[in-house]
């Protein structure tokens, strides 16, 4: 069984150690920065970006407005084209029915497309408790599954390792799982392609089912859409007998001309490419043309909880693209692990958090796993606002704690005289004629007292703003209207 996010410690803890990992840190940065650049020009090409963006913001907005009705309208649609829809309340449920529909097949391994949900839910531990092996079949999720390691980033999930790290991955583990790495192996990027081809064919020839997620479900024709880079989605999608999708209900859109604009908006922003190299598209079942069963999952698992957060249902419109990953300068320091979550980067400090709420220490840290710069709203192809979204969860994790008694009472204190006027007036007279007796600074006892030495307190002034106003607004009331004319 793989590892996962489970027990991992909250981001503070986490960031400190990964941070001082060099290795890491130098793999991150000369792949985000390669992403982003060729993006930038990729965008750069289409005049009419700013409104595509705009077009799939409306787009994903309108939908969420009104999920229910596009939810019934697509359910209708894969059951009249053959396939079964099932609903997922939660990740235990989408797990149970996902294990069920396996064993009915009499099968005991599936092959997988890269897959968010499937990630969210934690299906492979799942499925390996059910005696199902669950295979990875794009090249940096099987890096990951070989390296029984963790994805850190949403489009490459092993972009913290470098071509030698992968080869020796390949040779010390492809054997355990099938077919081993070719003797002399080096860390050249199309042997490493090579042997990762070889080792994935065996599994596609013979898996009878598989299991994907979607970028897109189309409503109006029940109509699924994958995009990928490699070609392992298509193998995946047409070679078994039973095809089983896990997707999250945000990942509606209306209409084929919805879709148009998400194929335009997503490769540029995801990968640099002005369209996928496979773009797999089906509705339900055909005979003789593709699996003879299809399976929908529906995952709900916290989105509509999210839904219902006016600010936070924004991150919903999420196409899952990474742009903000690649731009953000905390996870290009800290990594994807130390978020503790499939969704890493700013993306997954707010959408983690409403999906799994702020009650254990690691979601609570998540919304302060960013310094607020605004990188990530400039590149998001559907423009959520995630600093708005950072703020708002900050607030409420503020809220649910209880707070150091020290800052509840000063915070009780500051309340009760910002509530009376005329006290908190007299006391501003008064620190006004007592400036002279101010220290440089506050004398902090403990850990405290280094934050303290290190800042100086401002010199208070000779009479508060407030009376210095009322004497000024006294003073033009009574000029004459020749000036008052001439100010």
């Amino acid at each position: 069984m793989s590892r996962t996010f489970l027990g991992m410690p909250p981001f503070p803890k986490a960031a400190a150690v990964s941070t001082r990992n060099a290795r890491l840190r130098a793999n991150l940065t000369r792949a985000t920065h390669t992403i982003r650049d060729k993006r930038a020009r990729a965008v750069a090409e289409l005049d009419d970006w700013a409104e595509l963006r705009q077009s799939g913001r409306e787009i994903k907005d309108r939908t969420l407005r009104h999920l229910d009705h596009y939810l019934l309208q697509a359910e209708q649609a894969v059951t009249a084209a053959g396939g079964t829809v099932h609903w997922a309340a939660d990740a235990a449920e989408a797990n149970r029915i996902v294990a069920d529909l396996v064993r009915a097949t009499g099968e005991s391994e599936v092959v997988k497309v890269k897959s968010m949900a499937t990630q969210e839910i934690g299906l492979n531990e799942a499925l390996a408790a059910e005696g199902i092996t669950a295979y990875e079949t794009d090249l940096a999720e099987l890096i990951v599954q070989l390296a029984d390691d963790l994805p850190s980033h949403i489009l490459v999930p092993a972009i913290h390792r470098n071509r030698g790290e992968i080869r020796d991955i390949f040779r010390g583990s492809m054997a355990r799982w099938g077919r081993p790495a070719p003797e002399g192996l080096t860390d050249n990027p199309a042997e490493l392609a090579e042997a990762a081809r070889l080792h994935l064919r065996e599994k596609f020839l013979r898996a009878k089912v598989a299991v994907s997620g979607a970028n897109f479900i189309v409503a109006e024709t029940g109509t699924l859409v994958v995009v990928e880079s490699e070609g392992n989605g298509r193998m995946c999608l047409t070679l078994p007998e039973t095809l089983i999708s896990v997707v999250g209900i945000e990942k509606l859109v209306p209409s084929w001309q919805d879709l148009e604009v998400f194929l335009q908006l997503l490769p540029r922003s995801s990968t640099a490419e002005r369209m996928n190299p496979y773009t797999s598209l089906w509705t339900g079942t055909t005979p003789s043309d593709g699996p003879s069963n299809f399976h929908l999952v529906l995952l709900d698992n916290g989105r509509s909880d999210t839904l219902a957060d006016q600010v936070g249902r924004q991150a919903l419109r999420c196409i899952r693209c990474s742009a903000c990953l690649n731009v953000c300068p905390v996870y290009e320091r800290a990594g994807g692990h130390a978020y503790g979550s499939p969704y890493p980067g700013p993306i997954g400090a707010i959408l983690t958090p409403q999906l799994r709420g702020l009650q254990n220490e690691v979601d609570a840290s998540l919304p302060y796993a960013s310094s607020l710069c605004g990188a990530c709203y400039e590149v998001c192809p559907v423009a959520i606002d995630i600093p708005e979204v950072l703020v708002q969860l900050r607030e409420r994790v503020v809220e649910q704690a209880p707070g150091h008694r020290l800052e509840r009472a000063a915070m009780k204190s500051a309340g009760w005289l910002l509530d009376h006027p005329a006290v908190y007036s007299a006391a501003l007279r008064t620190a006004g004629k007592a400036r002279g007796l101010q220290p440089r600074r506050l004398p902090l006892p403990g850990p405290a007292k280094a934050w303290s030495d290190s800042r100086d307190l401002p010199v208070l002034p000779e009479r508060p703003f407030r009376d210095w106003w009322n004497r000024r607004d006294d003073r033009n009331h009574g000029h004459t209207g020749k000036d008052d004319a001439a100010r």
